[in-house]
């Protein structure tokens, strides 16, 4: 299997990075978690003004979709810059409002597509919590062949990372739609989840182990950097390899919701020799960058085109699973591998690292943990 983005996906992802980088995202993440949704929810308008969250919308309704690998690029860098908010939770509550129709998707849907309307989810399957529901503009539930909209955030119950606030919404609530579409488009939603958190976990683990990196070779024991040391580049090695491992079970997961969207094979982008969507930089060099350039080393990943045996046989569910473990995994092996190298002033308030290691592993966790997610690759 061989992907390779488009010149236009690769401008999308520089367009978001050079956005995400002058938004100072770890003050809003401090904001956000003392409960200040301002900044955050600006941050988020922006985003929706970008296009990323029109991305999961079909154009009937004010969006661009649904488009799988764009959103994928997007949801990398909004990981790797740790945005607050119920980002995938959005994305799949356009995809479920859309599936399941009435009035609801006419009134939410435009807005969640500009970035005005901000909505979490708790669905069937995928625990009992709703992500940050205090912030968010609705809050949808779906209880068997039932949606609804939950009258309240609910209970707020402990968090690993104090800027991904979980409530558990109450029973009840306003009814927004019934029947087989309903379950259909839950699953599809599900689906979505857990694609667009693969993503982010991806994302999250590229800026953990762009900050060890650099770390390392500021740090010195012995008269040397740190990173000089053997043992230290085997440990980076290892992450990265993690994390480019993952990115094309990503990536593939994407090709195949495109072709279950399309009914047939998706003929986005095409090969090109020698490109990629990695940084082509190893520890030893520098630093993995955005992910998104278009350098060797990382292999040859990327968006739409397919060459030779691929995933197709496994599915589009099973493919998100094998890419949500995967990225879960590797994301969460960055973090360990950052704090380690680190040591506890990566935990304290001194780091801006400490959001995104706190993040790491709730992302591995929510919308499929590892082990839910094998079981379901191998379930086919």
């Amino acid at each position: 299997m061989r992907f390779v983005l488009t010149d236009e996906q690769r401008e999308f992802a520089h367009s978001l990075d050079a956005l995400l980088r002058a938004a100072d995202t770890p003050g809003v993440l401090r904001a956000w978690a003392a409960g200040d949704h301002g900044p955050g929810r600006a941050l988020w308008r922006r985003l929706g003004n970008a296009g990323v969250f029109a991305l999961a919308v079909p154009e009937a309704y004010g969006g661009v979709g649904p488009l799988p690998v764009e959103a994928a690029v997007a949801c990398v860098e909004l990981g790797r810059y740790a945005v607050p908010g119920p980002v995938a939770e959005t994305l799949a509550a356009g995809v479920l409002l859309a599936g399941a129709g009435g009035p609801a998707a006419k009134e939410w849907l435009p807005g969640i597509a500009s970035g005005a309307a901000m909505v979490s989810l708790r669905l069937p399957g995928h625990g009992p919590y709703a992500l940050n529901a205090d912030a968010a503009d609705a809050v949808f539930t779906v209880d068997g062949d039932g949606l609804r909209r939950a009258p309240g955030p609910g209970e707020l119950s402990v968090s690993a990372d104090p800027a991904r606030r979980l409530f558990r919404p109450g029973p009840g609530g306003e009814p927004v739609a019934g029947g087989r579409a309903v379950e259909a488009a839950s699953r599809a939603a599900g689906d979505w989840a857990s694609f667009a958190t693969a993503a982010l976990a991806l994302g999250c683990g590229e800026e953990l182990l762009r900050a060890t990196v650099a770390y390392v070779k500021q740090r010195r024991q012995f008269g040397v950097p740190v990173g000089s040391f053997q043992a230290v580049k085997h440990r980076l090695a290892d992450t990265l390899l993690g994390l480019e491992f993952a990115r094309p079970l990503l990536y593939g997961a994407a090709v195949e919701l495109t072709e279950e969207l399309s009914g047939g094979r998706a003929e986005a982008g095409s090969p090109e020799p020698g490109a990629g969507i990695g940084s082509g930089t190893g520890p030893a060099e520098g630093t993995p960058g955005s992910g998104l350039g278009t350098g060797r080393g990382a292999g040859p990943l990327g968006a739409g085109s397919r060459t030779g045996p691929g995933m197709g046989s496994l599915g589009a569910g099973a493919a998100v699973a094998a890419a949500k473990a995967a990225a879960g995994e590797a994301g969460y092996a960055a973090a360990r591998t950052a704090l380690q190298l680190h040591g506890a002033i990566g935990y304290t308030e001194e780091l801006d690292l400490a959001w995104w290691l706190r993040r790491a592993r709730p992302l591995r966790d929510a919308w499929g943990t590892p082990s839910a997610c094998r079981a379901r690759v191998l379930a086919g």
